[in-house]
């Protein structure tokens, strides 16, 4: 990051101009991978110090903070905490943001069964225990992925599948895609009703 250290009628020695890159530099570092640019002026206001810093972190993003102090080192310390105050701020919103439009970070899971049809002696005869489903063959945990509808179309048809559940994005709720024997899609949508 380049640093520009100036005074208006107020003498900056080194001491000072080391004291603000270290300073901005710890507070860049901490915020943002890379900072452009920084200004920083000291000038003198009545009894005070005034110190005013310009920070380019970025592409459209340029921010200002100002203090002031009994010395240059102590003005420049209180406009510094202004700057990482805005800056923390604006780092919390900029991930706010980014969290509201990310996928969820894990998916509900679910259960997968892959069912052995019955013989036909064995179908007409029920089940002991009142079922009268084929033989469990396997079972795995299979992720339910928050997808749009087309988005559930086009795994459906990359996967090979003949069904698919998700949870739809825009209601949140399960649905099921399903490729139709006349080979359509079908769509069931439990929350439209």
């Amino acid at each position: 990051m380049h640093v520009t250290v100036a005074g208006k009628q107020v003498d900056t020695g080194e001491a000072l101009k080391v004291h603000v890159r270290e300073g901005l530099d710890a507070i860049t570092r901490k915020y943002f991978d890379h900072a452009l640019e920084a200004n920083v002026t000291f000038h003198k206001n009545r009894a005070l110090f005034a110190c005013d810093i310009n920070l380019k972190a970025g592409r459209g993003l340029t921010m200002r903070a100002e203090g002031e102090g009994p010395d240059a080192h102590r003005a420049f310390d209180e406009a510094a905490e202004h700057l990482a105050k805005r800056l923390r701020r604006y780092r919390r919103r900029v991930n706010e943001h980014a969290r509201s439009f990310a996928p969820e970070r894990e998916a509900p899971a679910g259960l997968e069964r892959v069912l052995r049809p019955q013989p036909e002696e064995e179908a007409e005869a029920p089940a002991p225990n009142g079922e009268d489903h084929g033989a469990i063959v396997a079972e795995h945990p299979a992720e339910i992925a928050l997808l749009t509808v087309g988005e559930a179309v086009m795994r459906m048809d990359l996967a090979q599948v003949p069904v698919l559940m998700f949870r739809n994005k825009a209601t949140r709720a399960l649905n099921v895609v399903y490729r139709r024997a006349d080979g359509n899609v079908g769509w069931i949508d439990p929350g439209a009703g």
